[in-house]
């Protein structure tokens, strides 16, 4: 600390005068020790710091203890020694689990022992320098002078370390307040529970339980502190709020799509409209929209809208795409009951939905060569974060481009029940359908548009649509065949095929018979006991194609329409049908040519005479009138010298019976 200042340093210090001038006026009146400043033009004079008033000096000794350094270097033998009488991992493990309340205080005993310590090195007697520094840190002279004792035997970098106050977890664990286990088991799984009971009300109940128990339990703010302490976060949050929220503790994971090219891959996902819509058929209905987008410029490829979210509006919205930009190589859906049906995904081995079968057909997706992902199902819920499209309903997205349009404002019926505008109608009327439609693509056309986007990819300067023109130009995207795009855009439904080369189709309902029946010359005999046929719903009297069960082309089906009784025209068709097939048949036949049937004989062994078995005892049976006569056996004997047939024998025995 110096001792020499000038009047312009002391000016303001103190209760000496703000001003230079008067500091000089009053030091020639009090004859402070001074001598002639150096080095400075105009003269003046620097006063010593023991002849200034003693305020002044102790203010100056103040200032000296702020402006101090809170390092100290430690240079002697003996102050390096003092990290090897204790262990620094045992002593900062508490500060690592101290409050920012707790660090705080501690920094600021920190910085005043530090203080002392410098002004005790400069030779400042200990007691003055307790003094100044606890003037300077409004701190008393007594807890200062415990700090700077409790630190002295410990090494300058661990001080903060050890003074740090350990409040309420020894010297005050002996003032804990009584509470008997059991009500506290009471009230854990009174308060632990799915119904979410305020801790209030859940002590008001144990309060109650106790005296009737005679329990002996604390105060409501002791119990709350008992829970936050004893009770980890993660339980509670299981035990209230479920598995789901629980999962949701754990940050999302950050992806990025650099390494994936424009249309490589695609998700989608079906939005309700918060919108009531008069639909085509004059029901007034909440439409859903299934929308297909690109996974790293985050596009909207395709949509297709319906009255709910069917396989249907899927397959469409898919077709659209491929279409018009190509096969993707991946889609990521959720697995939904119109998703996930076997005739888009069928053949995918963890469908995970509907009962899977060898002999499913095999669905769109896997025919085009297109690799499915499902999100996954956490908790009974759907994974959401896995599908970037989950952004795009909401935070000013497609739900407020479209929903919110001028052209529908009457008709919003809000985003849930606690948000029902002032013009909600109920459901009683609802907007045109084209009106809906022009508002859905002018808002797919806005979210696509929309420069300054903050992606990955558009940096937050480019649209998407500009992001998606730039990479799609450089992508390697495979361009879908006819056959393909057939596929896609014709219905698909698995039939029982007849001998004759015969099916149905239930396509039309089944009440009152509405069902077509389909033939094709082709599947006669065919061993395709199922079939998979594919077919335009909205020409079920047309051609239909039918495919074997792994996805091969078969032939081409027609509607056998039912004809009226009287028909003749009708008639003389189906008989110049069955003339026809009669006719090529037979020229089948004669193509074939076949041996006759009576060459075939010249093939069969000649029939050999049977050889005749030898009896040795003849039963002879003699009607008598209408009386069987008992007829005597006789043993044939042979002889050698004469051959008598049994007719003979039979004879002769029978005339000797009718002598006697």
């Amino acid at each position: 600390m110096k001792e020499w200042y000038a009047a312009k340093e002391l000016a303001g210090v103190g209760s000496l005068p703000k001003h230079a001038t008067n500091v000089t006026r009053q030091a020639k009146k009090q004859n402070w020790n001074s001598r002639p400043l150096e080095g400075v033009k105009g003269g003046g004079f620097e006063y010593h710091l023991s002849s200034l008033p003693p305020e002044t000096q102790q203010a100056l000794k103040i200032q000296y203890a702020k402006s101090l350094k809170t390092e100290i270097s430690v240079t002697d033998k003996a102050e390096q020694g003092k990290a090897e009488r204790y262990v620094k991992e045992a002593l900062w493990q508490p500060f690592d689990k101290a409050n920012a309340k707790q660090k705080s205080k501690a920094e600021t005993k920190y910085h005043a022992c530090v203080a002392v310590e410098n002004l005790v090195r400069e030779k400042t007697p200990l007691m003055e320098a307790l003094e100044v520094v606890a003037t300077a840190q409004t701190v008393s002279i007594g807890s200062l002078k415990n700090w700077y004792y409790k630190v002295r035997n410990f090494e300058q970098s661990d001080w903060l370390a050890v003074l740090l106050t350990r409040s309420g977890k020894t010297a005050k664990d002996h003032l804990k307040a009584e509470f008997d286990l059991e009500a506290w088991d009471v009230f854990l799984a009174d308060y632990l529970r799915p119904e979410k009971p305020t801790l209030a009300a859940c002590y008001e109940r144990l309060k109650r339980s106790a005296q009737e128990m005679g329990w002996k339990i604390p105060s409501k703010q002791t119990v709350q502190r008992k829970l936050e302490s004893d009770v980890p976060y993660e339980v509670q949050v299981l035990k209230r709020d479920g598995e789901y929220a629980l999962t949701q503790l754990v940050p999302s994971l950050k992806r990025t799509v650099a390494d994936i090219q424009a249309m490589e891959w695609i998700n989608g996902d079906g939005y309700q409209h918060n919108v009531f819509v008069r639909w085509k058929n004059g029901e007034i209905v909440r439409p859903k929209t299934w929308f297909w987008q690109d996974i790293r410029t985050r596009k909207i490829l395709g949509y297709r809208c319906d009255i709910s979210e069917n396989t249907d509006s899927i397959r469409y919205a898919l077709m659209d795409v491929i279409y018009k930009y190509g096969i993707p190589r991946h889609i990521t859906i959720d697995n939904t009951r119109a998703a996930a049906n076997k005739w888009m995904t069928g053949g995918v081995p963890n469908r995970y939905r509907f009962k899977v079968k060898p002999d499913d057909p095999k669905g769109i997706i896997p025919l085009l060569g297109i690799q499915l992902h499902w999100t996954s199902v956490i908790a009974g819920t759907g994974h959401g974060q896995a599908k970037p499209i989950e952004r795009a309903f909401s935070h000013g997205g497609v739900g407020e481009l479209v929903d919110k349009d001028p052209a529908l404002a009457g008709f919003y019926a809000g985003a849930n029940v606690y948000d029902k505008p002032d013009n909600y109608n109920g459901g009683k009327d609802g907007v045109d359908y084209e009106v809906f439609m022009q508002a859905l693509a002018r808002g797919v056309e806005i979210f696509n548009t929309r420069e300054g986007r903050k992606t990955e990819i558009c940096q937050g300067i480019f649209s998407f649509d500009q992001v998606f023109a730039r990479d799609y130009a450089q992508a390697t995207v495979r361009k879908a065949s006819p056959e393909q795009l057939r596929m896609l855009m014709l219905t698909s439904e698995k039939q029982r095929l007849t001998k004759n080369g015969e099916f149905t189709l239930n396509a039309g309902g089944k009440l009152y018979g509405r069902t077509n029946s389909y033939f094709a010359e082709s599947l006669r005999g065919t061993h395709h006991k199922e079939v998979v046929v594919r077919f335009d719903p909205e020409k079920l009297h047309e051609t239909v194609y039918v495919y074997s069960l792994d996805g091969v082309f078969l032939a081409e089906a027609q509607c056998n329409e039912a004809k009226a009784f009287g028909d003749t025209s009708a008639a003389r068709t189906q008989k110049r049908l069955r003339d026809r097939i009669v006719k090529d048949t037979k020229r089948i036949v004669k193509n074939m040519e076949l041996i006759e049937a009576n060459e075939v004989a010249q093939f069969q062994p000649e029939v050999k005479e049977e050889p005749k078995l030898q009896l040795n005892i003849i039963e002879m049976a003699i009607k008598d009138g209408n009386v069987m006569r008992k007829v005597q056996t006789v043993q044939v004997v042979e002889e050698e010298e004469e051959e008598i047939s049994e007719f003979e024998q039979a004879f002769m025995n029978a005339v000797a019976m009718k002598s006697k």
